[in-house]
């Protein structure tokens, strides 16, 4: 009898042991889960593009995913395309490309941008920006961009609201870079096959030495 009872107790006694194991395994599982779920947050975004401001090289409805640790290791640079909150706004984000970097003089003359004097080729933009297609607006030969600012435009400047509007906009308001293209999954993959390149020799037009930031 006394065997019965100790039988009975020893199954007991490893059934509770089972169960202990399998709460503290699941437990572990979940905690790891949080931890991933928590770092992955920190460190990308899933972007849903609304609206045709960066058509051709981004459509309505594209998702994306952006790094968010990017731009604390390094400052953005020409031709990024960046998640950022417009000045007048904290609750909506803006897709834009990085047109013009802190300390650089900026013109724009009949839809043709120049950095520093010098041509900037955008062999991504869809068709011929014919609106708002000067800066700045008061018709002086170029705008100098603040220390720690950045001029940026959507790459269908025919339909984008962006800086030439809401003017530059500061590191701080920079969420962001994106980095791929997730869906349509036909389209999965690089953004970047065509990017901004800024033509070299003399500077002829708003001519200046970039500034120190």
């Amino acid at each position: 009898m006394a065997a019965q009872h100790e039988s009975a107790a020893g199954a007991a006694s490893s059934e509770g042991s089972t169960a202990s194991s399998l709460l503290r395994e699941v437990a572990e599982v979940v905690v790891l889960a949080v931890i991933l779920y928590v770092g992955i947050s920190f460190a990308v975004q899933a972007v849903h593009v609304e609206g045709l401001s960066m058509w051709s090289t981004l459509d309505n409805n594209d998702y994306l995913i952006a790094n968010k640790i990017d731009y604390r290791l390094h400052a953005p640079q020409r031709g990024d395309i960046i998640i950022l909150r417009p000045p007048t706004n904290n609750s909506t984000d803006f897709i834009k490309r990085v047109i013009a970097l802190p300390g650089e003089k900026l013109l724009i003359r009949s839809g043709i941008v120049y950095i520093n004097g010098h041509k900037l080729d955008e062999p991504y933009l869809p068709d011929e920006w014919t609106n708002d297609n000067s800066y700045p607006h008061n018709g002086s030969d170029g705008e100098v961009m603040p220390a720690n600012s950045y001029f940026v435009m959507g790459d269908n400047r025919n339909r984008s609201q962006d800086s030439r509007f809401f003017g530059p906009i500061t590191r701080d308001r920079i969420d962001g870079k994106a980095w791929f293209r997730i869906w349509p999954i036909d389209h999965f993959g690089n953004i970047y096959s065509q990017v901004p390149i800024l033509e070299t020799g003399t500077a002829s037009v708003g001519s200046r030495q970039p500034a120190i930031a």
